[in-house]
């Protein structure tokens, strides 16, 4: 399957609507609902069984994901905005709950990601911080050293502002679940 090219053109949802997807322990989907499917733009044949990657925009930074594949494997969960791509190249932005599943003797069994609409205010912070990382990760020819880089900036800027990754991701979160700068 070839990776569509960005088209710039923002594809919208529900704010009480939810995109729902589970992966295995890879990351390939084994599930993801009819909101998933309308939205990305793909059918139910053209995701199960591929990456969850593949839906992936090429505007965020990797080193998000990164550090959402180091919390889930150490059994955390992590709430984090995606800028996500449709099969068609337009792009949809969501704040994602991201979670281990755990089996009956206490293994990860896979991960489950819920999604819901990312409001414009949220994203005045997050845009230019997902450039700013995103450019630091290409300043490096090595792949490896450009993640290590744009982690190194995320953790100066956080602890600048005294706060966690968490804390500031629930900054731009209201009561509401809406989101707010």
């Amino acid at each position: 399957m070839t990776k569509p090219i960005p088209t710039g053109k923002e594809v919208h949802f529900g704010e009480e609507e939810i995109i729902v997807s589970k992966t295995d322990l890879r990351g390939v989907i084994t599930y993801a609902n009819d909101l998933f499917l309308r939205v990305s733009g793909y059918t139910e044949s053209e995701v199960l069984g591929k990456p969850h990657s593949m839906i992936r925009h090429p505007d965020m930074p990797r080193v998000l994901f990164e550090m959402l594949w180091q919390r889930l494997q150490s059994g955390k969960e992590m709430f984090a905005y995606v800028k996500n791509m449709t099969k068609s190249g337009d792009h949809y932005w969501v704040l994602a709950h991201v979670t281990p599943t755990f089996d009956r003797e206490g293994r990860i069994s896979n991960y489950h990601s819920n999604r819901r609409w990312a409001d414009r205010e949220a994203l005045r912070s997050i845009e230019p911080l997902y450039a700013r990382l995103k450019s630091e990760e290409e300043r490096h020819a090595d792949r490896r050293q450009g993640m290590a880089a744009a982690r190194a900036l995320l953790e100066r800027m956080l602890s600048e502002q005294r706060r966690s990754y968490d804390q500031f991701v629930f900054s731009l979160v209201d009561q509401g679940d809406h989101v707010h700068a």
